[in-house]
């Protein structure tokens, strides 16, 4: 509405008001900054008084009370806009002065209600709706950031994309550049595409809006800056250490432990003292620093804290090779602070640590069982209709162990749906999407290895190695052993020992250690093997891994049957399959009952005819149980070994039609799979 069309409307229902107004107005426009400042301080004296002017109770009363509530929350930058929007105002009314004014009325006085109703009317708007052109409201802008924090934190697929996100939030911050939620919330934007510069300047951006407009201290008392400033440190400390940058966080970890303990803030030590664990984890008092934390945590009534210090102790002393039952029981005592403080996320992140900790010890059926729970929890927290739950990092991890668990079964298929799942819930900007990428990796280089394609594989090792680089360089070695550079292979893998051995990668050290073993079995040097076996062999019995202390005995048991003593080998086999059956990989299984047989055959030379005839027809039972399994999983290379042994044995027996069979389908395998010249004993896997 125009000022001129503003004071004829106002001089037609109290003509005394309208001469005041047009004054004021024009004292403002054409006076200073001070004179606005001046205008509201009077507005606040009229509540003032025995006989006020206006009752605060009012129409009139409620209306001023709300204007000046709504002036006093301006920043400075927002206050000179709101000034310079008013100089505007006048002076674009007083260039229109000479215009006949009738010919700017509207035509009927509903008209004009309607209009001002639609101007006025001040409602959220859609996403798309959302443009650069013009500033938001207060209202729909709160709306907007708050839409997308819950859409970041509870279902990302659902949020705007990171370009489009950042330009609103730029056009937010150009009509106000004091919205401290505005940077923040470009501070997690900029988190998901991993950008280390912007998230650092809007964090601190953040926290400097947070200090300027005072928004800590009104509601902090004098405290408020103190603490905005220990805790801009402490979240600088943990997005430095979020990239890695541990020097730096080291830096500003101590910078707000100093202002934390200057100002006597024991809820912001407790969560310097998580961080400091963090970033000395690897050091060998670090789990005293962790216990004292819980302590502390419980004792200052912070159970989030407190939680997430007992699954960091339990992670901590499973890697060091606590019993399982222990491990479990001090879950159970976080799972009570859970569901005493609905913590809904650390619920998940528990059943996600069960699901790692059973696979760990190789225990994959518990493994399923715990993954299958949290699939099929619904989340505490209450969100949008259309918001998918659950979409956290303890969900993706659950999600890629349960599909290579799958693809571990031989069911592809099944795991190829749960990533392409895994790829629309998490996209590949989102945070989490590294978890499935390397998952993904490793699946298809398992199958291209078992096809026998290592050229395909070889060309997976490098998608592997940038997602993580100890792994990558374990896969680039078994691509080598596999192609028969045994030298190249030997080298790499040693390189890898040294460095697992110095981050105490106990359950990479053991699969090295199986591999370098394998390597001197093909070059024939089999009793220098075994030291290398005993050694695996008694970490992985140190340290509970229950699984690979099985694949360890299967392989002292094929060391025994080239050694030549096939019975022992056939004794300590009988100790070690039951775990590989019951929770093993299908590949693994089918190796077991391979050797198995080959170990019955050795040993058949020395029985009587009759025994001898009983053994074989064992040993071609266990063939076919071993055939199946590496056709379930397409290993070609496996299969054609295992049909090459029951030709012999048939042919031992007398059975010619299922020998000429065996050795027909053997052909088949043979041409499209050549074998590398390596001697059927000296292969295990």
């Amino acid at each position: 509405m125009m000022l001129s069309r503003l004071h004829k409307a106002i001089k037609e229902s109290c003509p005394n008001l309208a001469n005041s107004v047009q004054i004021r107005i024009k004292l403002m426009a054409e006076g200073e900054l001070k004179d606005m400042e001046q205008f509201f301080d009077d507005l606040s004296d009229s509540f003032t008084g025995t006989e006020p002017e206006v009752h605060k109770t009012s129409v009139v009363g409620l209306f001023l009370r709300h204007m000046i509530l709504a002036y006093n929350k301006l920043s400075f930058s927002q206050v000179y806009k709101l000034y310079t929007a008013l100089q505007q105002y006048y002076q674009n009314d007083e260039k229109k002065t000479g215009i006949d004014e009738t010919d700017m009325e509207l035509t009927n006085t509903d008209e004009l209600e309607g209009k001002m109703e639609k101007e006025e009317l001040d409602v959220p708007l859609r996403e798309e709706e959302i443009s650069c052109s013009g500033p938001l409201s207060q209202k729909q802008a709160e709306y907007f950031l708050s839409q997308q924090a819950s859409l970041l934190k509870n279902d990302e697929t659902k949020a705007l994309t990171p370009a489009f996100l950042q330009k609103e939030l730029n056009n937010l911050l150009k009509f106000n550049p004091d919205f401290a939620e505005a940077h923040y919330l470009s501070y997690l934007n900029s988190l998901r595409v991993q950008d280390v510069f912007s998230s650092t300047h809007s964090l601190l951006h953040y926290f400097d809006r947070l200090i300027l407009t005072g928004a800590e201290s009104k509601s902090n008392g004098d405290e408020g800056y103190g603490r905005s400033l220990r805790y801009a440190a402490l979240n600088l400390a943990a997005l430095h250490c979020r990239f890695g940058h541990y020097q730096q966080a080291e830096l500003a970890l101590q910078e707000a432990i100093r202002i934390a303990q200057e100002s006597n803030d024991h809820v912001c030590l407790q969560h310097c003292l998580s961080w400091l664990y963090i970033l000395e984890q690897k050091r060998s008092d670090s789990c005293v620093l962790l216990e004292h934390s819980v302590k502390k945590a419980v004792h200052f009534g912070l159970p989030y804290l407190a939680s997430l210090g007992i699954q960091s102790l339990v992670q901590q002393r499973a890697f060091a090779g606590k019993t399982a039952n222990k491990l479990m029981d001090a879950l159970k005592d976080s799972d009570l602070l859970h569901w005493k403080h609905s913590l809904s996320e650390l619920i998940d992140i528990s059943i996600a640590q069960k699901t790692a900790i059973w696979r760990l010890y190789g225990r994959s059926t518990m493994a399923l069982q715990q993954a299958q729970m949290l699939l099929s929890m619904n989340s505490l927290e209450a969100v949008n209709v259309g918001v998918q739950q659950n979409n956290t990092e303890s969900f993706a991890v659950v999600l890629c162990h349960l599909a290579e668990l799958h693809a571990e079964q031989g069911c592809f298929a099944a795991a190829s749906e749960i990533l392409k799942h895994l790829k629309e819930r998490f996209p590949p900007s989102s945070q989490h999407a590294q978890l499935w990428m390397l998952f993904d990796q490793k699946i298809q280089f398992d199958r291209a290895m078992n096809d026998g394609k290592y050229h395909v594989a070889d060309s997976f090792v490098a998608g592997i190695t940038a997602l993580n680089s100890i792994e990558g360089v374990y896969r680039k070695a078994i691509v080598l052993k596999a192609q028969n550079q045994m030298s190249e292979a030997h080298k790499l893998l040693q390189k890898l020992l040294i460095h697992c051995q110095n981050i105490k990668n106990t359950e990479m050290v053991i699969s090295v250690l199986l591999s370098i073993a394998e390597l001197y079995w093909r070059s024939s040097c089999h009793t220098i093997a075994l030291p290398v076996l005993l050694q695996a062999l008694a970490l992985s019995r140190e340290y509970r891994l229950q699984y690979l202390a099985s694949e360890t005995v299967l392989n002292l048991a094929f060391s025994q049957l080239i050694l030549g003593i096939p019975e022992q080998a056939l004794n300590i086999l009988h100790t070690a399959i039951e775990p590989i059956l019951a929770h093993g990989a299908v590949l693994d299984k089918g190796c077991a009952m391979f050797l198995v047989a080959k170990c019955q055959v050795a040993s058949a030379a020395s029985y009587s005819p009759q025994k001898k005839a009983e053994a074989l027809e064992s040993a071609i039972l266990n063939l076919n149980e071993a055939k199946t399994y590496f056709a379930k999983v397409d290993c070609k290379e496996q299969l054609r070994d295992v049909l090459y042994f029951q030709a012999r044995l048939f042919h031992t027996v007398g059975n010619t039609q299922e020998r000429n069979k065996c050795a027909m389908l053997f052909r088949q395998v043979h041409q499209e799979l050549p074998a590398h010249g390596v001697p059927l004993i000296n292969a295990f896997k």
